[in-house]
């Protein structure tokens, strides 16, 4: 940004990089940064950094954990038959937020959208037709984003367990059409889920 000063600029060019942060807002975050006391920015990188050590992906579902298996899966009490089907895994925590659910999920780790090279092979839609076959799944309920890119993975995706000797619903439209499942409240997503339908006979 013209006027700041090289240090300055380039930390405002690392928040602008980040989803949802406006020029304002990446202004705003930079100069924070510069007030603070050394020490809590060394302690915000230090906890950043460690963070990017030691999140990973559970090896079942796709959220995000520090173990092997998250705590979803890991579970017993949880519905294992059940299978949630979502776009990211805020949209998972989301879902969670909601009380209304008691299943487990599978995170495809983005939607399908042609224009942007995003195909099925770059989601995790093989690992979801492996988990069918190796687990006794009596539902997948899909539960993607309702906008065009989200209703194109979740038609696919119904389309691709057709023969699957599962139920297949789909999210009642609780939820309105563009929006994300991370920024609906809870109670549209709890009557959301309580009034899915099937779209597999």
């Amino acid at each position: 940004m013209a006027g700041l000063i090289k240090p300055l600029n380039s930390v405002y060019d690392q928040f602008r990089r980040l989803p949802g942060v406006g020029n304002k807002s990446a202004l705003r975050l930079a100069y924070h940064i510069i007030d603070m006391p050394e020490d809590e920015v060394r302690r915000l990188a230090e906890t950043l950094l460690q963070a990017k050590r030691e999140i990973r992906f559970c090896k079942e579902c796709f959220n995000l954990t520090d173990g092997d298996i998250c705590e979803i899966c890991a579970d017993t009490e949880r519905d294992h038959s059940t299978i949630c089907v979502v776009e990211q895994p805020q949209d998972a925590m989301a879902m969670e937020r909601s009380h209304g659910y008691t299943g487990v999920y599978h995170v495809l780790h983005g939607c399908l959208s042609p224009l942007d090279g995003i195909g099925p092979e770059n989601l995790r839609i093989k690992e979801l037709l492996f988990r069918l076959e190796k687990e006794d799944v009596k539902e997948v309920i899909l539960a993607t984003n309702s906008n065009v890119e989200g209703e194109a993975t979740a038609s696919y995706l119904a389309q691709l367990l057709r023969h699957q000797p599962v139920m297949v619903s789909r999210i009642a439209r609780g939820l309105p059409m563009g929006g994300d499942l991370e920024y609906a409240d809870e109670v549209t997503l709890a009557k959301a889920l309580e009034n899915r339908t099937p779209i597999k006979e």
